[in-house]
């Protein structure tokens, strides 16, 4: 997949509008309109913190990879636990 397709398939699976993610982001619907159909690029930035907000890296947007990341910095141990074990059921199913 292509940057612009990451980033509207990425933005739909959150629910979000153009608009919410505009605002998230602090630019217009129209920067999020022109980067989802390829008129424009965004900047390298905005590109880290669209990756930021995804929870993926800048490679997944970019379409180089296909890794996803969790933000989980701040959790116990047992936290951790609980959501390594989430995952396992999930894969396993």
């Amino acid at each position: 997949m292509t940057l612009n397709e990451n980033i509207k398939r990425l933005r739909i699976a959150r629910n979000l509008s153009q608009v919410d993610l505009a605002k998230v982001l602090g630019v217009t619907k129209q920067s999020i309109s022109n980067w989802e159909n390829n008129n424009i690029q965004p900047s390298i930035d905005m590109l880290i913190r669209l990756s930021e907000f995804f929870s993926v890296s800048t490679d997944y947007l970019l379409g180089l990879e296909q890794r996803k990341y969790i933000e989980i910095s701040g959790l116990t141990d047992q936290q951790l636990a609980h959501i390594a074990a989430i995952i396992n059921d999930i894969q396993g199913a």
